[in-house]
């Protein structure tokens, strides 16, 4: 860090970043200029007094021309979801903004949410006037108060409150840095009334962040090569794909190919990935399919590439002995996911496009090689494509599925496996299927195989290595969920804040009754922001996940019953369409066009068989076994 000597150097000596539509007066408008600078869109929070000078510099950009606005929750929760959901799809920041006390603490499960998933959000909170501190002022938040620092120090990146309107610039600047680099994760910045309408330090940001917040494409040469090695001896290699490899999954998919290597995902990770891909034997984890436990059981195995993996409990199956064994590698560029595998034979570390270029540049180049002197070989990476094109010829993805009757069962009331193939179906390729917390997502991982995907191989020598500042390719992929921390209710808030970052693509909330009693007013901000976004209620009047889990684990039948509730009409009186749907045919009757064209919410009440369990038995182990 640098001292307030060289913080006044730099400031003086870089060139200010200039944007003529900008008129920077207090300091909160010099924030606002720094979060154009970047490419935010929206902000997401709800309004109060501590908080409106940030709100009333928003109104000034706005007026002036400027292009972040700000779109107003129901709860600060939904907020924070809201900006870890927009960040999640367009790669950029997510900023969420409160006023103090109530409005600091309403975020706080949120912001955990993004820290345990590794979503870069901007957390901005209010704290009244510097001179009231310790006068038990109301909704006071500082260290004289209910000290929201102390209670969002576990779960950010960077955590400080700005005393002194000198203090903002470099504060904010490392706290972006903080949240956009490796690890990625939420910040936090909490500033006074009185420090936001102070008079701006200077005119315009000093600093262009476009050179702080560039991906590295730095990595472990040695490494790399150690890769190689055992690549060229291997027998049977599989990969599993976790979430981070959004970045780099083309050329992932295409070193998959490449190597003749069938691959797995992560729970996180099974988005990035088409569904029928020839070489895709399933997901692993929570939700999972045994077909992915075989690939990795299957006794010719030598070498388990685990690419982008935060080896939680979701995404290793409860800690599965399959998985975490000496023939695992563990390639990543977080070291903190490193570190959870220390039985791994070998760790990769780096930016996972930059070791998969080399990796498939590599292979092109001992293909040309061998091409030029005439001959192929019979190399063992040969031996595994041919294997591995045999049995493509005989893979069929519903395989995977632990019934297929139900996936196919036209009765009434609706199997959930039946309506995870049904929205797979319907909706079209673009869409962005978002599985809240508990038996949504368990159905949707392992169930919802929606078609018409893109494999997402790129050819050699087309790889695109330029980025732009918050330019990223969308982090989500195809299917969102929050493993590790799981809060219910995420899906609805992040299904506002994907909607907001994309009006071009349906977005489809697939969440359960017991979450939309939790959080869904936040369904009135699509109704106020025209959005087209599909709440799909899976309605069984239960927390089914904790009475499933009872039932299996021999526990006392209690506390899971929810009232009958008519999510439709409640769709309808805050503003938005809403469908109560009982059976197959009542799904497929739907028209799934107008609904995608509809500026504007949609619910589907969906009354789903009650007694179907949902695939949770890595989840039951651990809770009943410790994960031993």
């Amino acid at each position: 860090m640098f001292d307030n000597v060289e913080f006044e150097r730099q400031e003086k000596s870089r060139p200010a970043a200039a944007n003529p539509t900008l008129h920077i007066t207090d300091t909160a408008d010099l924030l606002v200029a720094y979060l154009e600078q970047m490419g935010v869109d929206y902000v997401f929070g709800v309004p109060g007094g501590a908080i409106e000078p940030l709100y009333n510099a928003i109104a000034r950009n706005l007026r002036n021309g400027g292009n972040l606005s700000q779109i107003v929750a129901r709860n600060e929760a939904g907020a924070a979801f809201m900006a870890d959901g927009y960040a999640r799809e367009t790669g950029k920041l997510g900023v969420c903004i409160s006023t103090s006390g109530p409005g600091a603490t309403n975020m706080l499960t949120a912001v955990a949410n993004s820290h345990a998933n590794g979503v870069p959000v901007l957390v901005i909170t209010a704290q009244p006037n510097l001179p009231s501190f310790g006068k038990v002022t109301l909704q006071e938040s500082s260290c004289t108060g209910i000290d929201v620092l102390a209670m969002f120090r576990h779960c950010t990146r960077y955590n400080t409150m700005v005393s002194h309107p000198a203090q903002l610039e470099w504060k904010l600047v490392t706290a972006l840095q903080h949240a956009t680099r490796s690890a990625p994760g939420p910040v936090h910045l909490s500033v006074p009334s009185d420090v936001f309408r102070a008079a701006s330090p200077q005119p315009a940001p000093s600093y262009d962040l476009s050179a702080l917040h560039g991906a590295a494409g730095l990595m472990d040469d040695g490494a790399v090569e150690k890769l190689r090695s055992l690549l060229a001896g291997a027998r049977n290699v599989v990969m599993l794909i976790g979430a981070g490899c959004t970045d780099a999954i083309h050329s992932i998919l295409q070193f998959a190919d490449l190597e003749g290597a069938t691959f797995i995902t992560t729970t996180d990770g099974k988005g990035l990935v088409s569904p029928q891909h020839p070489l895709y034997r399933g997901t692993f984890g929570f939700g999972g399919h045994a077909t992915a436990d075989a690939a990795l059981r299957e006794s010719s195995v030598d070498l388990i590439l685990a690419v982008g993996c935060s080896m939680g409990e979701w995404d290793t199956g409860g800690w599965s002995e399959s998985l975490l064994n000496g023939r695992l590698v563990h390639v990543g560029d977080c070291e903190e996911h490193l570190a959870r595998t220390p039985m791994a034979g070998l760790h990769v570390r780096g930016s996972l496009a930059a070791v998969f270029e080399r990796l498939v540049d590599g292979i092109a180049h001992e293909q040309a090689t061998m091409l030029g002197q005439g001959h192929l070989g019979v190399s063992a990476r040969a031996k595994r494509r041919h294997k591995r094109e045999l049995a493509s010829h005989r893979w069929e993805p519903a395989s995977m599925l632990d019934s297929q009757a139900a996936y196919d069962s036209d009765a009434v009331p609706i199997k959930p496996q039946r309506l995870m193939k049904e929205l797979g179906r319907m909706f079209p390729p673009s869409t962005r299927f978002l599985a809240d917390a508990g038996s949504s997502a368990a159905w949707a991982i392992h169930y919802l195989q929606p078609r018409d995907r893109r494999m997402g191989e790129r050819r050699a020598g087309n790889s695109d290595r330029s980025r732009q500042l918050g330019k990223r390719r969308s982090a989500g992929g195809w299917l969102r969920l929050t493993s590790h921390f799981a809060p219910m209710g995420w899906a609805i808030g992040a299904a506002v804040g994907t909607a907001a970052g994309n009006a071009s693509a349906p977005v489809v909330c697939i969440t359960g009754d017991g979450s939309m009693l939790m959080s869904g007013q936040e369904l009135s901000v699509a109704v106020a922001e025209q959005q087209c976004v599909v709440f799909v209620i899976l309605n069984d009047a239960a927390l089914g996940m904790v009475k499933h889990g009872q039932r299996l684990g021999g526990g006392e039948p209690i506390a899971f019953a929810l009232p009958q509730t008519d999510f439709a009409g409640l769709a309808r009186a805050l503003g938005g369409r809403g469908h109560t749907i009982r059976s197959a045919a009542e799904l497929e009757a739907l028209d799934i066009k107008a609904i995608c064209n509809y500026p504007g919410p949609t619910l589907l009440d969906i009354q789903i068989d009650p007694e179907e369990v949902p695939p949770m038995g890595s989840r039951l182990r651990v809770l009943l076994n410790g994960g031993e």
